[in-house]
C-alpha cells in the first residue's frame, strides 16, 4: 500500500497507545499505602480466626488478644511476593483473562435478592434457572469476559446455593467463573467440581477458569470464617478475590482518601495472610464503596463516589503492582429507563479508562437487590463502545494514510480505496441494540425504543444461543459432587 514514506528515524517519540484516566500520582498512590502500613503496624486490625492469629504471630506481628499490629516490613514483604499478573483460563484451558498492567475486564453483579424476569417482566426470588439464564446470556455476549450468579437460588438447599449456583455456571457457559464462597466445605465442593472439569486439581491449579470471591466485613475487623476461606484458597493455589465492601462515613471515613486508607488496610489483611501461607499465592484485591441515605437507609449502587473511590483504590494497587477488582455497571433505577442507562454507562466507562482488572457489578437495578439481565445486555453494549475509546487513535505511517490522502487528490471519496477496505471494520464500532437508521426505516421496523430492543435481544440469546456443553461423564461427577454436598 503507498504510503510515500521517507527514510527518517524518530528520536524521543512518545505514544498513548490507549485513552486512560489515572486520578492518583504515583506520589499519591504511595502516600496512600505509606499510611495505611501506619494503619497496619500502629492501629492494627480484629483477627478473629485463632489460627490466622498464630501464622501472623510467627511471621513477627504483635497479637494482643484478637488485635492484631502488623509491622510494615511484614506487609511489604507480602506486597512484594503476590504475583502482579494473574491469569484465569476459560473452562477448556484457552488463557482469557490476563489480570496485569491496565487490562480491563467486565462481568455481572452477584448474590442479588430478587431478579427480573426477562421473559415474563415479573418481579421475583431468584431460582436456579435463573443462574443457568444468567451463564448463557453471559456467554453469549461479546463484552462480557467472566461470569458471576446474578442471584442466589432460592429453590435448593440454601447450605449449598453456591455449590448448585456454582454448577449451573459451570455447566452453561466456557467463560471464566467468580464464584463466591459462603463458606470451606462448600468452597471444598466448588473446588472438587472444578477439578473434575479440569480432570484432577493439579490441572485445575495449572490453568484455572474459576476464582474465590472472598468477601470480608470492612472495618478493619476479619471473621473467623473468611480468614479460613483464605487459608483454604491459598493451600490448594486457588486464586481469590479479597474484597471489601465501605460506606463512606460509616464504615469508613467520609473522605475519598481516608476511604481507600480503610479500604487498602482491609484488603492487605487477606493478601499477607495469603503470602504467608504460599508465597505467590494468586489475589486479586479490591472492593464496593460506596455512600448511604442516612433518611432511608439506602445504599446506592449509582452514585458517581463509587467510581471516584473505586478509581482511587485501583490506582493505588496500580502502584501495588496488584491486580484490581472494581465495581461497574449498576443503577438504583427501579426499571429500564433513562437513569439506568446514565449510572451504568458512566460507570462502565469510569472503570474501564481506569484500568480495573475485574470490573463486576453489571445487571444490578434497585442499589443491589435485583437482577437484571436486560440491564446486562444493555451493559455490554456501552462496554463494546467503552473498549473502542479506550483503544484510541493508533498512528503510524500506514493508518496516517498520506498516501492515500495524495491519491484520491481534494474533492475526491475513499469508498473504493483498498485502505478503507482493509480498515473500515476494525477502526469503527457498530452498535447492536441502539439505533442508529432513519427515522422511517426505525418506524417501519416498529418504532421499537432502545428498552424493547434490549428485551428482544435478551430473549433471543435464551431462546437460540448454544453454548459448549460437558460431556456426560463430567456431568456424572458434578452431579454426584452436588448431592454429597447436599446430603453433607
Amino acid at each position: 500500500m503507498n504510503t510515500t514514506r521517507s527514510r527518517y528515524t524518530r528520536a524521543n517519540y512518545a505514544v498513548n497507545q490507549t485513552t486512560a484516566w489515572e486520578m492518583l500520582s504515583e506520589d499519591q498512590s504511595e502516600e496512600l499505602f505509606m499510611t495505611t502500613l501506619e494503619v497496619l503496624e500502629r492501629t492494627g486490625v480484629e483477627i478473629l480466626n485463632q489460627e490466622a492469629r498464630g501464622i501472623f504471630e510467627k511471621a513477627g506481628c504483635w497479637v494482643d488478644g484478637n488485635r492484631v499490629r502488623i509491622p510494615s516490613a511484614v506487609t511489604e514483604m507480602a506486597v512484594k511476593n503476590t504475583p502482579s499478573r494473574v491469569t484465569v483460563c476459560d473452562r477448556n484451558g484457552k488463557r482469557a483473562l490476563k489480570l496485569e498492567t491496565t487490562n480491563a475486564y467486565y462481568g455481572p453483579g452477584q448474590g442479588n435478592v430478587y431478579v427480573l424476569d426477562p421473559m415474563t417482566s415479573d418481579w421475583r426470588k431468584p431460582v436456579k434457572e435463573d443462574v443457568a439464564k444468567t451463564a448463557i446470556v453471559c456467554d453469549g455476549l461479546q463484552n462480557i469476559d467472566f461470569v458471576m450468579n446474578n442471584g442466589l437460588p432460592t429453590d435448593v438447599n440454601a447450605s449449598t446455593a453456591e455449590v448448585h449456583a456454582f454448577e449451573a455456571l459451570i455447566t452453561n457457559t466456557t467463560k471464566p467463573i467468580i464464584q463466591a464462597i459462603p463458606g470451606v466445605k462448600q468452597a471444598q465442593a466448588i473446588l472438587d467440581i472444578a477439578a473434575a472439569v479440569a480432570g484432577s486439581l493439579r490441572e485445575f491449579q495449572k490453568n484455572p477458569f474459576a476464582v474465590f470471591l472472598i468477601e470480608t466485613e470492612g472495618t478493619l475487623v476479619h471473621s473467623e470464617e473468611t480468614l479460613a476461606k483464605v487459608l483454604f484458597a491459598a493451600r490448594n493455589g486457588v486464586p481469590y478475590v479479597y474484597a471489601t465492601k465501605l460506606i463512606a462515613g460509616e464504615t469508613s471515613p467520609v473522605t475519598p482518601a481516608g476511604a481507600i486508607v480503610v479500604a487498602l488496610a482491609d484488603v492487605l489483611v487477606g493478601i499477607v495472610l495469603g503470602q504467608l501461607v504460599r508465597q505467590g499465592a494468586p489475589v486479586i484485591a479490591g472492593g464496593f464503596f460506596t455512600i448511604k441515605n442516612q433518611e432511608t437507609g439506602i445504599i446506592s449502587y449509582g452514585a458517581p463516589e463509587i467510581s471516584l473511590m473505586g478509581t482511587g483504590m485501583a490506582n493505588v494497587l496500580r502502584f501495588l503492582r496488584i491486580p484490581s477488582f472494581g465495581f461497574a455497571g449498576a443503577t438504583d433505577a427501579k426499571v429500564s429507563d433513562a437513569q439506568m442507562g446514565l449510572e451504568a454507562a458512566f460507570s462502565i466507562l469510569h472503570a474501564g479508562m481506569s484500568g480495573t482488572s475485574l470490573i463486576y457489578g453489571c445487571g444490578q437495578l434497585e442499589y443491589g437487590q435485583t437482577g437484571s439481565l436486560e440491564l446486562l445486555v444493555m451493559g455490554d453494549e456501552v462496554m463494546g463502545m467503552t473498549r473502542r475509546m479506550m483503544k484510541g487513535v493508533e498512528v503510524n505511517e500506514e493508518r496516517m494514510a498520506r498516501g492515500v490522502i495524495d491519491a484520491v487528490q481534494p474533492g475526491g471519496h475513499y469508498l473504493g480505496e483498498d485502505h478503507t477496505l482493509k480498515y473500515f471494520r476494525t477502526e469503527t464500532w457498530w452498535p447492536t441494540v441502539m439505533n442508529r437508521a432513519r427515522i422511517a426505516d426505525w418506524e417501519a421496523n416498529g418504532s421499537k425504543s432502545l428498552g424493547q430492543r434490549v428485551k428482544e435481544k435478551t430473549q433471543s440469546i435464551i431462546n437460540t444461543h448454544q453454548s459448549e456443553k460437558l460431556s456426560a461423564e463430567v456431568l456424572s461427577k458434578i452431579q454426584t459432587i452436588v448431592n454429597g454436598a447436599d446430603a453433607r
